[in-house]
């Protein structure tokens, strides 16, 4: 939740706000689900106040109040910078969309800029980056990139793994504060702004005289479960892949027979066999494919997939 939102302006609802949360923590979501109430009778257009009221609602097992309160926050906040929809879908009350609200992907990763290597690496067991890396070296021991482009490069942590590898590196990210740490760095030759979502014009990827078919690796660590319907970043992927380029990506694993899912993380996961026809419609062939744990979350390992892949010659 950006921290602007946390407050109403009301200083008894912000006030009775405050109870709740503290109530929330010390273990009673349902003595703060009826303060949570009382606050917004008095500031009933706080999006981010509906928000908590929702999450203590279904903490305390009452979805029926939760769902009706994620409604009136997308009512109250039509772009979902809070990823309402996303929640809702969970819940049951909506269908599962193809991608989360840009506005809640781009809120959260510039928020979660400044204290992201610390979370995940040293308190998360983050491993993607160096796996990953690791993966392509055991393909390409003593082959030199001239060109290779990060997708989703958040703060750098694939580029310093492969840098020495790479006569030019290019980082595309939603996040102008993941890319502001990326750039502090120094790893990159090119950062930007790209919307892996959209289609190759709207991308990004192929503005300020950036031609397709640049690369010769792509790579997206630890992005693509922010995205469940993979078409339009494999698109993309494509469109920069020089014939025999590689392809380097990981994937949270679904574990089911196809298709992807949307987590309670509100993160989604991809089958082994929808990521193997997606990457054969875009015209990739797979080199290899590990599993591995790719960092805790609550304490609880995330299983996901490394994939890489080739486009032929």
């Amino acid at each position: 939740m950006p921290p602007t939102q946390f407050f109403s302006g009301d200083m008894i609802a912000d006030r009775r706000a405050d109870y709740a949360r503290m109530l929330a923590e010390g273990g009673d979501p349902v003595a703060a689900v009826e303060l949570m109430e009382q606050a917004l009778e008095l500031v009933p257009d706080w999006a981010a106040g509906w928000l908590r009221l929702a999450d203590y609602a279904e903490r305390s097992g009452q979805p029926a109040k939760a769902v009706p309160a994620l409604e009136r926050v997308l009512m109250l906040d039509p772009e979902d910078i809070f990823g309402a929809s996303l929640k809702l879908a969970v819940l049951g009350a909506a269908e599962t969309p193809d991608s989360p609200p840009i506005r809640y992907v781009e809120a959260l990763f510039d928020e979660f800029a400044e204290r992201f290597d610390e979370t995940l690496v040293d308190r998360l067991d983050y491993v993607v980056p160096q796996e990953l890396t690791a993966l392509i070296l055991d393909h390409a021991a003593s082959r030199s990139f001239a060109c290779a482009v990060d997708l989703g490069c958040g703060t750098g942590l694939l580029g310093q793994e492969i840098r020495a590898k790479v006569t030019r590196l290019e980082g595309f990210d939603l996040s102008a504060n993941m890319l502001s740490k990326a750039e502090e760095k120094g790893f990159y030759h090119h950062l930007a702004r790209a919307d892996l979502s959209l289609d190759l014009a709207a991308s990004g990827l192929f503005e300020d005289g950036l031609v397709p078919g640049r690369a010769d690796l792509v790579t997206a660590a630890d992005v693509l479960m922010y995205l469940g319907d993979l078409s339009a970043p494999f698109a993309l992927a494509s469109a920069l892949a020089a014939p025999g380029a590689f392809f380097a990506f990981s994937v949270e694993d679904a574990a089911a027979d196809d298709g992807f899912v949307l987590r309670p993380s509100l993160r989604f996961a991809h089958s082994e066999i929808y990521v193997r026809d997606q990457l054969s419609a875009h015209g990739f062939t797979v080199i290899d494919v590990r599993r591995t744990t790719i960092r805790m979350d609550a304490g609880e390992p995330v299983f996901g997939i490394l994939f890489l892949a080739e486009r032929p010659a």
